[in-house]
């Protein structure tokens, strides 16, 4: 992909995509910009099959992300007065392939949601996460609220959204919130090495295992995306599907003496 960004940077490396959220002046928060081209992009990288794993970090060393940005909350031409973000956690569920967030620093508000919603979290030490919407008179009533209850329980989870602790990496690491913390100076290299890992993995594997957890909480999307992309691949490659579309072509009744079930 060449595709040139405004607040992300997107890099190539064998089958590890990485996405970085290039607003640290900002603590890399969310605009609708930002929004829009994660969004754009990850459906980019759902296009191509050399890209086997989607890494997505901040810029710097201390803000992995921390939320959205309130001036464009109140930009009254974006759609219902919000940002877009539900665009952008919708986009990572659905992608077919795997997404690593490898957490450099705070991972605040929106920007706990995002590493929520990502498959996997890998972390700094010295990594701090904190869910503050109401502290701002703001709140997530779907991703951050449904995934964060099935990663920790539905008790800690609303402790994490009422009260908004300030949780340390191994705070979240010992809660069943992210999987795994290393060392500062590590993180870069423990991310690959993670991201490497999965590459190795099988692609269709890991796409309906994805596809499956998605179910429960995707209602009739969950389900299509199940049935659509995993088990209408697998019967358009049986003997059935083959001779049925054939002789459809060919204009004739099929042999269905064949199939049985």
């Amino acid at each position: 992909m060449t595709r040139q960004f405004e607040t992300i940077i997107y890099e190539e490396d064998g089958p590890i995509g990485t996405i970085t959220l290039n607003r640290p002046a900002n603590g890399n928060m969310f605009n609708a910009t930002m929004c829009h081209e994660i969004r754009d992009c990850i459906n980019d990288i759902r296009r191509e099959t050399r890209t086997r794993v989607i890494v997505i970090t901040g810029a710097g060393d201390k803000f992995f992300c921390i939320g959205g940005e309130k001036t464009d909350m109140e930009d009254t031409n974006l759609y219902a007065g919000v940002l877009p973000v539900l665009d952008m956690y919708e986009s990572i569920d659905r992608l077919q392939k795997p997404v690593i967030a490898s957490v450099n620093g705070f991972s605040v508000g929106g920007g706990h949601v995002l590493h929520v919603v990502c498959d996997l979290t890998i972390a700094k030490e010295s990594a701090i996460f904190r869910q503050v919407g109401p502290m701002m008179g703001s709140f997530d009533a779907g991703y951050g609220t449904w995934y964060l209850e099935d990663l920790v329980g539905k008790k800690k989870a609303k402790e994490i959204w009422m009260l908004n602790p300030k949780m340390t990496a191994a705070d979240a690491l010992a809660m069943g919130l992210i999987n795994k913390v290393v060392p500062d100076d590590q993180l870069q290299a423990a991310t690959r090495e993670m991201a490497l890992e999965l590459a190795n993995r099988g692609a269709f594997a890991l796409a309906s295992i994805k596809a499956a957890f998605g179910v429960r909480h995707g209602g009739v999307g969950g389900m299509s995306r199940m049935s659509h992309d995993l088990l209408l691949r697998l019967n358009l490659d049986t003997d059935e599907s083959k001779e049925l579309a054939k002789s459809f072509a060919e204009k004739r009744t099929p042999d269905a003496s064949k199939f049985g079930h």
